[in-house]
C-alpha cells in the first residue's frame, strides 16, 4: 500500500481554515486525479476541492460543519490501487486494508457520497448535495444535460418517480454528541420537525449579520424618490438598444447615480478598521450588489464602478450576480466592496432597514417602484415612486451627511440626465 496524505491547501486571501460543507466521496471510492472530492466553505464562498491524486479513498476527516485548519489532514489515498475497480468490486484483502486504515483515524461521521461510482457522474455540487440529502443514487439517474450531465430537473424527476420528498432529509450528525436539543413546538411531534444544520455560507451569513447588528449603531434613513423621468429614460434606452444588448434595469442607473453622489460625501465610501481604530476612505468605488442565491445572501462586487459607463456597468452587474448564483464567482469577486446596494426588486416592499456589510459604513436599500397619486404643482398626478431605505454607521457618518447623500442621490435619480453630465 502506498498512502498519500492530502492536507487542506491554502484557499487564498489569508484563509487559515475552512468548513466542511459536503463530502462527495466516502472511504472505499476510487477516484481519478482532479475528480470532485469535497466542498469546503470559506468566509467568501463554497469551494469544490478536487482529488490531488488517483487512488482509493482510505479516510476522510470531518463531517459537515466541522472546521479544518489549512495544512491539516483532509483525506488519505492508496495510490497503489489507482487502477482498481470501484469499492463494490474490491477483493476482501483490499477491503480489509481500507477498513484497517480507516479504523486508525480519529472517529468521525462522514456523510455518504451518492454511490461508489459517483466520481464518474456529471453533476454540479449543488445537485450532488441535494441527491445525497434525498437518498438518490446519481449513478442511476439519466442526465439530459451536455455530455450526460445531470441537471436539477433530472434529479427532481428521479425524486418524484420514487415518491421521495423533494426537500430531502436532515443530514446525519448535525447536532453535537450529547448536546441538548430544543423540544419540538407545543403540539408538534419529532417527526414533524426538520433539523437543518447551519453550516457553510448560511453559518457565515449568520455570524456576520449578528456581529454587524451587535457592534454597529445603525442609523436608518428612508426617502421617497419620483423616478418617472428615470423610468421614461430607461424605457427609451431599452427600445433603442443595439441588437442583442441586455435590457437595462433600474439598478445600473442607481449605481451610476450613487457613484456621482459619493463624490460629495466620500465619508460614506469607507471602511472602519476596528483593530487599528482607523476609518479608511476609498477613492475608488467598489459597489457590492447584495444577491440572493440558493445558498443564501452573497455580495459580489462591481469593481471601479466609478470608471464604467452605463451599459458596461449594467453588463458587469449582470455578470457578477450571475456568477454568485451559479457559484462560478472567484473569491476576489466576493469581497472588497466599499459600499453595498441591496434590492429585492418587485419584492422590495415600502421600506426596509438593511444591515451594513462590515467593514463598510453605509448600505443603500432599494424598494420596489410603484405608481402612486402624488400632488404635483398643486394638482394630483400619477407618478412612479420608489423609496430608498438606507442604513449608516452612526459612529462615523453623521445624520446630516447620511441625509445629504440620499438627497443627492434622489436629485440625480429624479433628473436622470444629470447622472451623465460631467462636472
Amino acid at each position: 500500500m502506498s498512502v498519500h496524505v492530502f492536507k487542506l491547501p491554502d484557499l487564498g486571501e489569508g484563509t487559515v481554515s475552512a468548513e466542511v460543507v459536503n463530502w462527495l466521496v466516502k472511504p472505499g471510492d476510487v477516484l481519478k486525479e482532479d475528480q470532485p472530492l469535497v466542498e469546503m466553505s470559506t468566509d467568501k464562498a463554497v469551494v469544490e476541492i478536487p482529488a490531488p491524486v488517483s487512488g482509493r479513498v482510505l479516510t476522510i476527516t470531518g463531517k459537515p460543519g466541522d472546521v479544518i485548519a489549512v495544512g491539516a489532514e483532509l483525506a488519505t489515498f492508496d495510490t497503489a490501487l489507482a487502477g482498481a475497480t470501484p469499492a463494490a468490486d474490491t477483493k476482501p484483502a483490499a477491503a480489509a486494508a481500507v477498513a484497517g486504515a480507516s479504523a486508525a483515524q480519529p472517529p468521525h461521521r462522514p456523510v455518504a457520497a451518492p454511490a461508489g461510482e459517483a466520481a464518474q457522474v456529471r453533476a454540479s455540487p449543488a445537485t450532488r448535495r441535494r441527491a445525497q440529502e434525498a437518498g438518490v443514487d446519481l449513478a442511476r439517474v439519466a442526465g439530459s444535460g451536455t455530455s450526460g450531465r445531470i441537471t436539477s430537473e433530472d434529479l427532481q424527476a428521479a425524486i418524484a418517480a420514487r415518491g421521495a420528498p423533494a426537500g430531502g432529509a436532515p443530514q446525519p450528525g448535525a447536532a453535537q454528541a450529547g448536546a441538548a436539543r430544543p423540544a419540538p413546538a407545543k403540539g408538534a411531534t419529532a417527526a414533524e420537525v426538520e433539523e437543518i444544520p447551519v453550516i457553510g455560507i448560511r453559518r457565515v451569513i449568520a455570524q456576520r449579520m449578528s456581529e454587524a447588528a451587535r457592534s454597529i449603531p445603525h442609523f436608518s434613513y428612508v426617502e421617497e424618490v419620483d423616478i418617472s423621468a428615470l423610468h421614461a429614460m430607461r424605457e427609451h434606452l431599452n427600445a433603442t438598444a443595439p441588437k442583442g444588448a441586455a435590457p437595462l434595469s433600474y439598478l445600473p442607473f442607481i449605481v451610476a447615480a450613487l457613484v456621482r453622489a459619493l463624490q460629495r460625501y466620500p465619508q460614506c465610501n469607507a471602511h472602519y478598521d476596528a483593530a487599528r481604530e482607523v476609518v479608511l476612505r476609498h477613492r475608488a468605488v467598489h459597489v457590492g450588489i447584495a444577491t440572493q442565491t440558493s445558498e443564501g445572501l452573497k455580495v459580489p462586487v462591481v469593481r471601479n464602478a466609478d470608471q464604467l459607463k452605463l451599459r458596461a456597468l449594467a453588463a458587469e452587474i449582470g455578470r457578477v450576480t450571475a456568477a454568485a448564483r451559479d457559484r462560478s464567482a472567484k473569491r476576489e469577486e466576493l469581497g472588497g466592496s466599499t459600499i453595498t446596494v441591496t434590492s429585492l426588486g418587485k419584492l422590495g416592499g415600502i421600506a426596509s432597514t438593511p444591515i451594513i456589510n462590515m467593514p463598510e459604513v453605509a448600505i443603500i436599500g432599494v424598494n420596489r417602484a410603484v405608481e402612486r397619486p402624488m400632488v404635483v404643482a398643486g394638482a394630483i398626478a400619477i407618478r412612479r415612486m420608489m423609496n430608498l431605505s438606507s442604513s449608516f454607521d452612526h459612529r462615523f457618518v453623521d445624520g446630516a451627511d447620511a441625509a445629504g447623500l440620499i438627497q443627492a442621490l434622489r436629485d440625480l435619480l429624479e433628473h436622470p440626465a444629470t447622472i451623465f453630465i460631467a462636472e
